[in-house]
């Protein structure tokens, strides 16, 4: 998802800053003292934090901690889980850890809602502008400043910033937030002029603030025009296009609070890196610490947990989030029901998104989602009904309606319409020529059935030199080969895609054909064994076990 690429865009700032904050990250652990009485507790602990579960982590550590409770790693460790489950004891253990910039940070936010701006600014005023502190520090004392309606101080904290192009944009995000919540109109249209030229792609959440000042300050098709304009970029965000405009005459910083989880999750987005994945949940957990019914920090948190393929723990963060009033709701409601599939609630799945597309029946989205859910179902003949809806309303189709039709195409082709099919794939080139998917299955297909066996390798060349490490699309290069009459070729490159996807069974049994082409047949019958072990379907494993029994017979070209 590209819902907060602005943000990162305008965060990547902070990866220069990212080797300072190795050294600070009050996350790292230096890994694992042995707890002889309460082992379990703890390897179960660290596993379920490392899987994204906290709630459990969090159970187990604080177990461990209260028979070893001076243990300042652990104490670390089991702070870090119990934030970012979002439960009470994290402000307990932050009490016990002077000096930890995250501790910092959860009692500085604990202040703040409390009321006591004083106690807040002076703890964030504490912390060192260190690592990702160098900009986030600035940013909530700026908020804590303004929340003790000190409006001077809290921009005269942020002015020095604006010299520093990397931090431009999301300072002038800030401080037209901040005088507009001050009622500041000049000031804050100044600002706001600055980020909208700073900030080339627009995040929902950055678009809906740029606009609702517009749609305030008396400049409604303007403010339109913004979220239009958004879309372009983050074409997903077009289900809840309605709603963002319908709700852009409200301010969408109501409180201090509202804009320190704005900075919070800021560089949540922009620390989402494999590197930096428990950083990034912190970040986006002490933003849900401030602001509870954050739709988009919540939908940041299940974005990161799903990276890092945690999908259970970020289905449970939208969970509450897909029932909410917040016009990015459907977009929450679509991330959801792709959670369901990966969760293996594929049924589920389909009922909610089709339930989406009967709430948003001017979206094209619903239909998009439900025909590759259905495509993944094998229920192909469905989801062409679903992708056939989608295509109808294309009146001008653009470069990224590519995947609509190489979707259909592929429904189209499992159902054995291989017309209907060759025409889609085709239609999907012309509106992106180099996309390596289409051209490796359009050049595969026509190698499978022996045609067009020159222009098939010359697709499948160019689909390879896109994505040179592509296992699929080096087996269509090796397949190409085998059925050009170029077997050692195509044997390298066959043995190569089996080592880069070890687990696909039709790789594997393209590796047998070769094998057995090239008088190589004991090897052959191994792979051919070895690919009816890796779950192929029932058709393709009945063509693997004619081959083993018609040996050595039997014709070996996998389709024949």
């Amino acid at each position: 998802m590209r819902l907060f690429r602005d943000a990162r865009r305008a965060a990547l700032l902070t990866l220069s800053l990212l080797s300072a904050c190795a050294a600070a990250d009050p996350t790292r652990s230096a890994g694992g003292a042995a707890y002889t009485n309460n082992a379990g507790n703890y390897l179960a602990g660290r596993f379920a934090l490392k899987q994204g579960d906290f709630d459990t982590a969090a159970s187990d550590l604080l177990r461990v901690l209260a028979t070893s409770p001076n243990d300042q790693e652990l104490l670390i460790q089991t702070f870090v889980a119990c934030l970012s489950a979002g439960r009470p004891e994290a402000i307990q253990l932050a009490r016990r850890l002077p000096g930890n910039q995250v501790a910092e940070l959860l009692l500085g936010n604990d202040a703040a809602k409390s009321g006591d701006w004083q106690d807040a600014v002076s703890r964030f005023r504490a912390i060192p502008r260190d690592g990702v502190m160098q900009l986030l520090q600035p940013l909530l004392l700026a908020w804590a400043s303004q929340g003790g309606g000190d409006t001077d101080q809290a921009l005269a904290t942020l002015r020095p910033f604006f010299a520093n192009p990397r931090f431009r944009s999301v300072v002038a995000l800030h401080s037209g937030m901040i005088a507009d919540l001050a009622g500041r109109t000049r000031d804050a249209a100044v600002f706001y002029q600055q980020a909208e030229a700073e900030l080339a792609n627009q995040s929902p959440r950055s678009a809906l603030i740029l606009a609702s000042w517009r749609a305030r300050s008396g400049q409604p098709a303007e403010a339109a025009q913004i979220l239009i304009g958004m879309t372009a970029n983050v074409p997903e965000a077009g289900i809840a296009l309605p709603g963002l405009i319908e709700s852009a005459n409200r301010r969408p910083i109501a409180r201090a609070l509202d804009g320190m989880a704005e900075a919070y999750a800021t560089f949540a987005a922009a620390l989402r890196t494999p590197e930096s994945s428990e950083l990034a949940t912190v970040m986006s957990r002490l933003a849900l610490d401030v602001k509870p019914d954050s739709a988009t920090a919540r939908l940041l948190a299940a974005e990161i947990q799903t990276n890092a393929r945690h999908y259970h723990a970020a289905l449970r963060l939208l969970d509450d989030a897909a029932r909410t009033n917040d016009p990015v709701a459907p977009l929450i409601r679509l991330r959801r029901a792709a959670l369901l599939q990966r969760v293996e609630r594929t049924d589920e799945a389909i009922r909610e998104v089709e339930r989406i597309g009967r709430d948003y029946p001017d979206s094209t989205l619903p239909d998009i989602e439900l025909g590759d859910l259905l495509r993944m179902k094998q229920r192909f003949a469905e989801a062409i009904v679903a992708y056939d809806r989608v295509v109808a309303r294309i009146r001008q189709p653009a470069p990224g309606d590519w995947v609509v039709f190489y979707s259909r195409g592929i429904a189209f082709e499992r159902t054995g319409q291989w017309t209907r099919a060759e025409a889609d794939f085709h239609r999907a080139l012309e509106l992106s020529p180099d996309q390596p998917s289409v051209l490796n299955y359009l050049g595969y297909a026509w190698a499978d059935m022996g045609r067009n066996l020159a222009k098939a390798r010359d697709m499948i060349q160019r689909a390879a030199a896109r994505r040179p490490n592509d296992g699929a699309i080096t087996d269509s290069l090796g397949w190409v080969m085998f059925r050009q009459g170029n077997f050692a070729e195509a044997a390298k490159l066959l043995e190569r895609a089996v080592g880069l996807e070890p687990e696909d069974p039709t790789i594997t049994d393209h590796l047998g054909d070769v094998y057995w082409a090239t008088g190589r047949r004991i090897e052959a019958h191994y792979q051919w064994r070895r690919a009816l072990t890796l779950k192929p379907t029932a058709a393709d494993a009945a063509k693997i076990e004619a081959k083993i029994k018609a040996h050595p017979y039997g014709t070996v070209a996998s389709g024949n």
